[in-house]
């Protein structure tokens, strides 16, 4: 059997992802090792994997909790998630990968380290940015873009992190432009560190490479996008990749639609939007289970929901009407996958196409997370529950979506690939 490294992002919505597809490929007989950050030690091994153990900066003098690099650096620049999306590239986007790239940068040397210990025979990486020492190892590695598919650029989609429509090409040229002003120094100078460190070049205004063996995205094909460009053969969709390792649920007793809430682990954290919402949401007649997250004590929730800080999100889905979400891709594409409606409150990244996309395809409705009046979320609520007809729609997507699961099909093509280099 072969020995397959996954590699995500330290924040929970990459790692989630890889966990699935490692979930299947453990029960095949194959050993998995997860390289993750230590404020993540441990929670791998519960989940039966072993534990390669790194650093994207110096240790703190107190105990972390998983993420919280991210969840730290969130919370410095979140008054910017306010603003709109031409102006966070420079305020928030481009800090954004400076903190990728010095996280990268001081992690190499382990890296190196890890991939010598475990020998893997495929490295799968869940990651926005290059690593070198992945591509430079030799061995055959797998990249997953488990974000918004306009990652992958196109001269005939919008612009990748604008929130911007697909039906209408006004302002995409300028936002290309302000990208490309904010970026290019940022993407030189680590264009030239990983080639410094034995990695191909990277392409154009890229931050990571094309994988020469295996390349896999997660999203519905009812909801992707038509390309001007066709993928490559290296590249294969997931419609969906939805873990089988939560915890059981059972719903709250009660009658009525029963609705969740989710802005994410690093959303979350932001105590004051979650007040406002739990406010503006009490004064419906529907019942809410809510995800509280890290900040989870410092505000309580009204009598219609149940909550906790953390939740398992899988378990809970299949039970509720309506999902009112950041617009992460986990959760996107997760509730398509159960077939729910969504009220989409983008705050960053690539949450604001995963917003407008749902919008424009009439799966769901995007609403500012900041800006909006009470009356729009509530409005928002009472119409998605009541609409038929995109119940109908979604049932259709969720029955053809669990017909193939993700998982088991990136399970396939990662073996595939273990197999070829065998």
């Amino acid at each position: 059997m072969a020995t397959i490294v996954f590699f995500p992002e330290g924040a929970y919505g990459p790692t989630n992802n890889c966990v699935g597809i490692g979930d299947v490929l453990r029960r095949r007989g194959h050993r998995v090792v997860f390289v993750i950050e230590e404020s993540f030690a441990g929670t791998l091994a519960e989940k039966g994997f072993e534990e390669a153990l790194m650093r994207l900066g110096p240790a703190p003098e107190h105990d972390e909790e998983p993420g919280q690099f991210w969840k730290d650096f969130i919370r410095d620049t979140a008054p910017v998630f306010r603003e709109p999306t031409f102006t966070q590239l420079e305020q928030f986007i481009q800090p954004t990968w400076q903190a990728l790239i010095d996280g990268a940068k001081y992690v190499e040397p382990r890296l190196r380290e890890i991939v010598d210990e475990v020998e893997p025979d495929v490295i799968v990486e869940d990651n926005v940015l290059c690593f070198p020492a992945l591509p430079a190892s030799g061995r055959p590695w797998v990249r997953i873009v488990s974000c918004n598919p306009l990652e992958l650029k196109d001269p005939d989609l919008p612009p990748v992190f604008s929130g911007y429509a697909a039906g209408d090409r006004s302002g995409w040229a300028e936002f290309r432009a302000e990208y490309e002003r904010t970026h290019r120094a940022t993407w030189g100078d680590f264009d030239e560190f990983v080639r410094a460190n034995g990695a191909p070049a990277l392409p154009e205004l890229e931050f990571i490479h094309e994988s020469p063996w295996l390349n896999l995205y997660v999203y519905p094909e009812e909801a992707d996008y038509p390309r001007a460009r066709t993928l490559g053969s290296s590249w294969h969709r997931l419609d969906s990749s939805v873990r089988g390792t939560d915890a059981e649920w059972s719903p709250p007793e009660g009658d009525g639609p029963l609705v969740y809430l989710s802005l994410g682990s690093l959303g979350s954290a932001d105590v004051g939007l979650m007040r406002t919402l739990v406010a503006e949401l009490a004064e419906t007649p529907y019942r809410y289970v809510v995800s509280k997250g890290p900040q989870h004590a410092e505000y309580e929730l009204a009598e219609n929901m149940v909550g906790a800080e953390f939740l398992p999100q899988t378990s809970i889905l299949p039970h509720v009407d309506l999902v009112i979400t950041h617009g992460g891709n986990n959760t996107t594409t997760e509730a398509f996958y159960f077939g729910k409606p969504m009220i989409v409150l983008p705050l960053f990244w690539d949450q604001y196409d995963n917003a407008q996309r749902v919008d424009e395809l009439g799966y769901g409705v995007r609403l500012s997370a900041y800006g909006h009046e009470p009356d729009e979320l509530r409005g928002a609520v009472d119409r998605l529950l009541a609409d038929e007809a995109l119940s109908s729609r979604l049932d259709a997507v969720s029955a053809r979506l669990r017909t193939v699961p993700g998982t088991t099909r990136a399970a396939d093509l990662i073996e595939r690939v273990a197999s070829a280099a065998a």
